[in-house]
This record gives structure tokens, C-alpha cells and sequence, in this order.
């Protein structure tokens, strides 16, 4: 064999094993990272087509008159419009007071409420010891209550975050009480078989089965916590974005309206999504084992 072939099969036995090394070289983190971003908002992407088509309809209704623009300005006007709410400092305050207000009284709710779901759930005697007024606690409006805490409580912060408390109670518990009675009974039965003490039984096996529940409760309070409150806000408040929205109203001002109906839904769907996380981060066991 000349020289020449044996260096031309050097070259391809070289060039083969070069493709086999970037085919079998596992990809860098960096590379990793870069794709899983790619495909996230390739994701992201597909699930806001509809908005974003519903935020084109809504910047071009107006301007080509399909809309009267007086009642229904441009979305780039609305936007214009909370960016000088933004720059004026009116903005963070009335971010700032209703997210303090809704914090507070939702965690206040969450705090006191769950656990107590978990009682009532758990022991049958104070369960129907307590049902009658639940059902006629939660088939009362809470905006039906609001003239009265105003009355009883004032107009200041303290009736306000009480509202809050009093519209997350009732989704929290109901589905709270619900997730302990839907417990698997095979689950209980197996597990004081196996001398779990109660304590253990609760800690290992209701309280994981009753979880997910639970959560489709937390997410239902934060909603009515933002809704309540928003309607609160319009009855002798001085700052919050229920007041910058009736505000708004009353002096004409359609824009800041529309941009303060906007930052409640954009608070609201940040609020979800945090607690989404929670629960991954809490639920991490309902995850898939893969191979």
C-alpha cells in the first residue's frame, strides 16, 4: 500500500472518529441552559398567542374607530399612562398598601384557617359541631358585610384586612375539611396497622394526601383576597389601587383606570404563579420517577 492510500485512510478513520466524538460528547451545562431557555420560551410563546392577538384587537379597535377611543383608549395610551403614574411616585403607593393589605390578611387567613380545616376535617364531633355555622357563614356575601365592618371596625386598615381574612376563610376551609375527609382510608388503615402513633398518622400520612387540596384552597383565597379588597378600597381608602381605579373614574381619567384594572390582574397572576412554586417545591413526591 502506498502512502498515499495509507494516509488517505488515516484521514477518514480520523474523520469518523471525530463524528462519533461529537456525537457521543455530552452537551455543557451552558449549552443545557441555553436550550432549556430556548424551549421555555418557545412555550411561553405559544400559550400567550391569544393574548397577544387580544392586546393587538384592543391597540387597534380604537385607532381605526371601531371603539369610541374616549371610553376605550389605545393600549400603548394606558401603558403611557402608568408610566407617568409610575415616574409621579402614585403608583408605588398604591401598589404598595394593597399588597400590604392583602398580604396581611391572607396570611393571617391561611394561618388560622388551615389549621383549623384540619381539626374540623379530623374530628368528626367538632365537624358537626361547627357545620351549621359554616354554611351560613359562607352563603353570605362578603361585599354584603362590608357596610357593616366599616361600621363596627372604622374605615382604616384594621376593617379592610378583616374583609380579607373574612373572604379567604371560606375557600380555605371548606377545601381544607375536604382534603382530610377524602384521605384514602386504605392509607389510614395500613398505616395504624404498621403502629404509627396519631401523631405519626397525621404528620406522614394526612397531611401529605390532604396537600393538593389544600393548595386549590390557598390559590381560590388569594383570589378572592384581591377581589375584595379591591372593592374595599373604593369606600374610604386614600391609596390603593381600588381607590386609584374609582379615582380615575370620577375625574375622568380612563386610562389610569384601565392601567389600574390592569396591575390588579397582573398582581394577581404573579400571586399564582408564586404559589404554584410553593407547590412543586411542597409536592415534590407527586413528580414523576424516571429512569
Amino acid at each position: 500500500m502506498s502512502s498515499l492510500e495509507m494516509l488517505a485512510l488515516l484521514e477518514v478513520a480520523h474523520g469518523r472518529r471525530g463524528r462519533l466524538t461529537s456525537v457521543e460528547r455530552p452537551a455543557s451545562p451552558v449549552v443545557d441552559r441555553i436550550r432549556a431557555a430556548d424551549r421555555g420560551l418557545a412555550a411561553f410563546g405559544h400559550r400567550s398567542l391569544l393574548l397577544i392577538a387580544l392586546l393587538a384587537v384592543w391597540e387597534a379597535a380604537p385607532r381605526l374607530g371601531l371603539i369610541d377611543s374616549v371610553f376605550l383608549p389605545p393600549f400603548s395610551e394606558v401603558i403611557a399612562a402608568g408610566w407617568q403614574l409610575a415616574q409621579t411616585g402614585e403608583l408605588y403607593d398604591d401598589v404598595s398598601a394593597s399588597l400590604l393589605r392583602a398580604l396581611s390578611g391572607f396570611l393571617i387567613a391561611v394561618a388560622l384557617i388551615v389549621p383549623l380545616g384540619l381539626a374540623v376535617g379530623w374530628y368528626a364531633r367538632l365537624g358537626n359541631l361547627v357545620n351549621q355555622f359554616i354554611e351560613i357563614c359562607r352563603n353570605t356575601a362578603p361585599l354584603a358585610l362590608l357596610p357593616v365592618f366599616i361600621l363596627l371596625l372604622g374605615i382604616g386598615e384594621l376593617s379592610k384586612i378583616t374583609m380579607v381574612i373574612y373572604s379567604c376563610a371560606w375557600p380555605l376551609l371548606l377545601n381544607t375539611v375536604a382534603s382530610v375527609k377524602q384521605v384514602d382510608p386504605l392509607l389510614i388503615k395500613s398505616a395504624r396497622t404498621m403502629g404509627a402513633t396519631p401523631q405519626q398518622l397525621f404528620r406522614k400520612v394526612i397531611l401529605p394526601a390532604a396537600l393538593p387540596t389544600i393548595f386549590v384552597g390557598i390559590r381560590l383565597a388569594s383570589a378572592s383576597a384581591m377581589l375584595v379588597l379591591v372593592a374595599s378600597e373604593m369606600v374610604g381608602a386614600k391609596a390603593g389601587l381600588g381607590y386609584l381605579i374609582i379615582n380615575s373614574q370620577y375625574s375622568f381619567l380612563i386610562p389610569e383606570m384601565y392601567f389600574g384594572i390592569l396591575s390588579i390582574t397582573v398582581i394577581g397572576v404573579a400571586f399564582n404563579a408564586i404559589l404554584e412554586a410553593l407547590e412543586r417545591r411542597f409536592m415534590r413526591w407527586k413528580a414523576p420517577v424516571t429512569a
